[in-house]
C-alpha cells in the first residue's frame, strides 16, 4: 500500500521595520507572525524585513525587497506571501499582479482563518463567518476574483471559497442575516448569564498561549482543551469551582493579540461580555515570553476597548519555571534590588547563580506592578503547580468578600478545612 501524505502549505513572511517599530520587535513580530502561520498548518519558509517610514501606499514593501522577495520565490516556490499588517484593496490587488497564481494574506485574514479552524460552538462559528464576510465586504471589488480562482487552503476558509456568492448584494444580505442570528444567540446566551448572577463571576483573561486553559484545568479540576498554538481556545468555557464552601464561576475566554482584526472583537461581542460582566479579571501572562510588558498593555487596551479595565484584577505571571531575565535588564534590576552588588563590575552578574537572579527579578517585577499597575501580583507555573495554593488563598480572600456581599448570611468554612477545588459545568 502506497501511502500519501498531503504536503504543507509553504510561505513567505514580510513585516517593516519603522519609526514606531524597532528591528528586535519586528523579528519578535515575525516570530509570532510564524506561529499563527504554524497554527493555521502553513510552514515558513523565509521571513522579510524592509525599514520605511511607512508602508509603500502601492506594493507595502519598496521596488527593491519587492524584487528581492519574487527573486527567492522564483527558486523556492511558496503557496502564500503573508505580511505583519492590515494590506489595503490597492496593495492586494497590486501584489496579487505582481506574484501571480501565490495568495496575498495580510495578518487580519490568517486570525480569521485560525479562528474558523477553532470555532466549536454554533455561536463561535457564526461569530467567524460574520467576521469574515464583513472583513472581505469593502474588499470584494478587487479582490474576489482572486479569492474566487484560488483551491481552497489557508485564509480561504469558509466564504472565500463559494464562489457564486460574489456579488455585492449578496454578501451583504448574508451579513444581516448573520447579525439577526447572533442576535437571537445573544439573546439567549444573555438569558444564561442572568441565571448566573447569584454567584461570583471570575474571567480568566490575557494574550494567546500564555497559558489561560491550563489553568483553568488546573483550578477547575476538570478537562479543558489546552494546546501550545495560538488561539487554542476560541469558546469560552464556564467551570462552577469551589474554593471553601463559597462556590463561584471560573470563565476561560479567548485570548487577545496584537492587531486583533477589529470585526472579530464585533463579531464576538457575546463572548467578551462574559469579560465585560465578570467580578474578578485573572489577568494571566506568560512572564517567559521576551515581550511580556508589552503583551500587558495590548490586554489592558483591549480591556479598556470593551469597557472592562475597572474591574478588580490580579495579575497572575505564569511560567515562572521558564523564565530567565534578560543580562541587559538584570544590569538596571540588580543594583536597585541588591545593597551588595557593585555596579562597577560588569562581571559580576555572570558570577550570581541563576536561581538569585531570577528570584531577585521577579520580585522586581512583583514592586513595579503592584505599584502601577495591578491590585494583587503572583507569580505561578499552571503546569508545574508552582505556587497554585498562593493563587488560591489570594482568589479565596477576594471571592469570599463579593461572595458574602450577595449572601451577608453564608456560614464561613476556612479554605485550609476545605477540599481544594470543587468543579462542574456551569448551567
Amino acid at each position: 500500500m502506497i501511502e500519501t501524505h498531503k504536503q504543507p502549505e509553504t510561505a513567505v513572511l514580510v513585516a517593516l521595520i519603522t519609526q514606531k517599530q524597532t528591528a528586535e520587535q519586528t523579528r519578535e513580530y515575525l516570530d509570532e507572525l510564524a506561529f499563527l502561520a504554524e497554527t493555521s498548518g502553513v510552514e515558513t519558509k523565509k521571513s522579510f524585513t524592509q525599514k520605511l517610514d511607512r508602508p509603500d501606499t502601492r506594493t507595502f514593501v519598496g521596488k527593491g525587497k519587492l524584487e528581492e522577495i519574487q527573486q527567492f520565490i522564483l527558486v523556492n516556490p511558496v503557496d502564500t506571501i503573508i505580511f505583519d499588517d492590515d494590506l489595503t484593496p490597492a496593495q492586494v490587488r497590486n501584489l496579487e499582479a505582481e506574484f501571480k497564481e501565490i495568495k496575498v494574506l495580510d495578518r487580519s485574514l490568517l486570525i480569521l482563518n485560525i479562528f474558523s479552524m477553532r470555532a466549536q460552538t454554533a455561536q463561535a462559528r457564526v461569530q467567524v463567518e460574520l467576521a469574515q464576510y464583513q472583513y472581505l465586504y469593502p474588499r470584494l471589488t478587487r479582490m474576489w476574483t482572486h479569492l474566487s480562482r484560488q483551491k481552497g487552503g489557508t485564509g480561504m476558509r469558509g466564504p472565500g471559497e463559494k464562489e457564486l456568492e460574489t456579488d455585492r448584494r449578496i454578501v451583504k444580505d448574508r451579513i444581516a442575516f448573520l447579525k439577526e442570528k447572533l442576535s437571537k444567540i445573544d439573546k439567549q446566551s444573555q438569558t444564561r448569564r442572568k441565571e448566573r448572577d447569584r454567584l461570583v463571576r471570575v474571567a480568566l483573561v490575557g494574550y494567546t498561549n500564555v497559558g489561560k486553559s491550563t489553568l483553568m484545568r488546573t483550578m477547575a479540576k476538570t478537562d479543558v482543551f489546552a494546546e501550545n498554538k495560538l488561539f487554542a481556545t476560541v469558546d469560552s468555557t464556564v467551570r462552577k469551582v469551589t474554593l471553601g464552601n463559597i462556590p463561584f464561576l471560573l470563565t476561560d475566554t479567548v485570548g487577545f493579540i496584537r492587531k486583533l482584526p477589529t470585526t472579530l472583537i464585533e463579531a464576538f461581542k457575546s463572548t467578551l461580555d462574559e469579560v465585560r460582566e465578570a467580578d474578578i479579571l485573572v489577568h494571566v501572562v506568560d512572564v517567559s515570553h521576551p515581550l511580556f510588558e508589552e503583551q500587558i498593555s495590548v490586554v489592558q487596551s483591549t480591556l479598556a476597548d470593551i469597557g472592562a479595565a475597572d474591574k478588580p484584577t490580579i495579575l497572575v505571571f505564569n511560567k515562572m519555571d521558564q523564565f530567565e531575565p534578560k543580562a541587559e535588564w538584570l544590569e538596571t534590576v540588580l543594583p536597585a534590588e541588591d545593597d551588595d552588588f557593585d555596579a562597577d563590575q560588569p562581571m559580576q552578574i555572570a558570577e550570581i547563580p541563576a536561581a538569585v537572579k531570577r528570584k531577585t527579578a521577579l520580585d522586581f517585577l512583583r514592586k513595579t506592578y503592584l505599584t502601577q499597575q495591578a491590585d494583587h501580583v503572583v507569580f505561578i507555573s499552571a503546569q508545574t503547580g508552582e505556587n497554585i495554593s498562593e493563587l488560591r488563598e489570594l482568589l479565596y480572600d477576594i471571592v469570599r468578600e463579593k461572595h458574602y456581599y450577595i449572601y451577608p448570611n453564608w456560614v464561613n468554612v476556612p479554605l485550609s478545612e476545605s477540599a481544594e477545588f470543587g468543579d462542574g459545568l456551569a448551567g
